[in-house]
């Protein structure tokens, strides 16, 4: 004998145990940052103290290293170039790859959509805010299974009824035409000057 109590003889599944542990670390991770981003402990925004560090113990600390290394993606309209490209080129892939071959039937006068959605500001900040919300709700990790769900109900239907209605961004935009301009006021298109240029 050890002298250590002894538990009670359970019979748990290892993978219990391990996931235990997984949400201990996430839980010092959060932990950590709630501290930090509200300065609870004196640290700067965005770092995490010594004590949660030694406290979580040496893998979880090497997480946490690795987690304030990565940040959250601003939304789209905060960031500049080439930030602002690099993230705007990710989103076409999501939605040229995911989304329209997915979810998008044959554009209509009930459901408009514009081949070139990327010029116009509006369709961006959109798909943007649900490419984001579908990373985090597609990961079960993170969501559980519920995620998926939540994902259309909340963020993917809203935001394609919203594009795609009659007084959407795509409003003036027809099948074969692309018309960036046709809510600005005072720019009223006109088959006379498109024909000059």
């Amino acid at each position: 004998m050890t002298g250590e109590p002894e538990g009670p003889d359970f019979d748990v599944p290892v993978g219990l145990f391990e996931d235990i542990e997984d949400l201990k670390a996430k839980l010092a991770r959060l932990t950590a940052q709630v501290e930090a981003l509200t300065g609870g402990d004196g640290a700067e925004p965005g770092e995490a103290s010594a004590d949660e560090g030694e406290a979580a113990g040496g893998e979880a600390a090497a997480d946490d290293a690795e987690e304030e290394e990565w940040q959250y993606p601003p939304f789209i309209l905060l960031l500049d170039p080439p930030e602002y490209d690099d993230e705007l080129r990710a989103l076409i892939e999501w939605v040229e790859g995911v989304l329209v071959p997915g979810y998008l039937a044959e554009p209509s006068a009930d459901a408009r959509w514009c081949h070139l959605w990327w010029e116009h500001p509006v369709a961006i900040a959109r798909l943007h805010a649900v490419w984001l919300a579908w990373q985090e709700l597609t990961d079960p990790a993170s969501c559980g299974y519920t995620g998926p769900s939540v994902w259309h109900r909340d963020h993917m239907d809203p935001a394609l009824r919203e594009l795609r209605g009659s007084t959407g961004p795509f409003a003036g935009c027809v099948k074969g035409e692309h018309q960036i301009d046709h809510r600005m006021p005072g720019l009223v298109p006109s088959a006379w000057t498109h024909a000059e240029d």
